[in-house]
């Protein structure tokens, strides 16, 4: 027994029209998204994500079924994007010379090694009993009172053998993806 005290709401035509359109967007192609979104925005789109291309027609079908935002609303949202600064690159072709005519002539350079460590820090490791203590340089290691220009270096001395130093001292030997061995 139906115990609503209203009867349930027949769908308008209109909303069946709709749904039917969503449901046909979702078999199309990336090509046949493109050209539907032209048809329906009046502009080619940029984009060749099939997702966003099927959400914003899918968006601007029901916007134009339900009749859009109403006028104040609209200016609302002129008056928010006219104090708004929404570039986040610069156009393409900006000219960065600046007021005084000069322009950037270098960009800093990422480390070109990201497991680089600060000088001044100090590394220890426990092998066969001995405690291995080195110091971080600017140009290099410091072990023993000797400097040395790797950690693969110190660790062949300790050893005798070849190692990866990165290993040997337990640091982190990938490029910070997250496969780094320990």
């Amino acid at each position: 027994m139906d115990t609503r005290l209203t009867p349930p709401r027949k769908e308008k035509y209109v909303e069946i029209q709709v749904r039917e359109q969503i449901e046909r967007l979702k078999h199309m192609t990336v090509r046949e998204l493109r050209e539907r979104y032209g048809e329906v925005f009046g502009e080619e789109s940029r984009s060749n994500h099939k997702q966003f291309l099927f959400r914003r027609i899918a968006w601007r079908l029901q916007a134009a079924a339900e009749g859009g935002l109403s006028e104040r609303a609209r200016q609302r949202a002129l008056e928010i994007a006219n104090d708004a600064d929404l570039r986040i690159r610069a156009p393409k072709g900006f000219d960065f010379e600046r007021a005084d005519g000069r322009c950037v002539e270098h960009t800093i350079a990422a480390d070109a090694d990201p497991r680089r460590l600060m000088p001044g820090a100090t590394l220890e490791r426990e092998y066969k009993g001995q405690t291995i203590i080195v110091k971080v340089l600017t140009d290099g290691f410091g072990y023993n009172g000797r400097q040395y220009r790797s950690l693969s270096a110190i660790a062949k001395e300790v050893t005798g053998t070849k190692w990866n130093g990165y290993l040997f001292f337990h640091l982190p030997t990938g490029n910070g993806n997250g496969n780094e061995k320990r």
